[in-house]
């Protein structure tokens, strides 16, 4: 996993919208700590730095050590609100981590070796369901991300939370489904293809019978 982020804060003695916007003027952004046993803990941040850090992408999924009052504390977030005009960030939650605790985490997936897929040579196309995975990890053990090989996948393969051999730390926070990742499925291209075929057949067969009930009514009619 990354290395665990460093996020300096100071506390704050009043909660309430009032305090809330002040802070937010003075463009620090109130957040919150809280689990671990212990007593919620008020903070705010720095909003420039929360922005710089969101903007890694891997925020919500590193460890964050909040240093406050001379100390460090271990955390991971957990949610952070936005303006809906301005999208800048107006509050943070953090929750509080022991070493060995377990946390329910979004993990994003990456498809590896595709050149060696016989499917996707073929012009096939990945499919992808999810495309992140929900984990419960060790905390200390989080990782940055799950690789899928699919070398060997064919058109009309699936690939499963079954056959991903998960990191060490990790375990699918789904167990009640065996729940699909990502299909291998025909291009598009193809299936209109297939679609034209069929569709020629269809009309040829219908001229054929067409033609078939013509000269019986000009035999019938001669007859007459």
């Amino acid at each position: 996993m990354s290395e665990a982020l460093t996020l300096p804060a100071e506390t704050r003695e009043r909660a309430g919208k009032g305090a809330s916007r002040a802070l937010r003027r003075d463009n620090r952004i109130p957040a919150v700590i809280y689990g671990g046993k212990e007593e919620p803990a008020l903070i705010h941040v720095e909003q420039k730095e929360l922005v710089r850090q969101l903007m890694t992408g891997h925020f919500m999924n590193s460890i964050v050590m909040i240093e406050v009052d001379g100390k460090s504390v271990r955390v991971l977030p957990k949610d952070v609100s936005f303006h809906p005009v301005t999208d800048v960030p107006t509050h943070a939650d953090f929750l509080r981590l022991s070493k060995d605790a377990k946390i329910e985490v979004q993990i994003p997936v990456v498809f590896v070796n595709q050149e060696e897929s016989p499917g996707l040579k073929k012009g096939g196309v990945l499919n992808v369901v999810r495309h992140e995975l929900e984990l419960v990890c060790v905390s200390d053990k989080i990782p940055d991300q799950i690789e899928i090989d699919v070398t060997g996948k064919e058109v009309g393969d699936s690939i499963h939370i079954s056959s991903i051999e998960l990191p060490e730390g990790s375990e699918s926070a789904i167990t009640d489904r065996d729940y699909t990742i990502a299909t291998l499925v025909a291009p598009s291209a193809l299936k209109s293809q297939d679609d034209e075929t069929e569709g020629s057949e269809d009309s040829a067969e219908g001229e054929e019978a067409e033609g078939t009930d013509g000269e019986g009514e000009g035999e019938e009619n001669s007859e007459g």
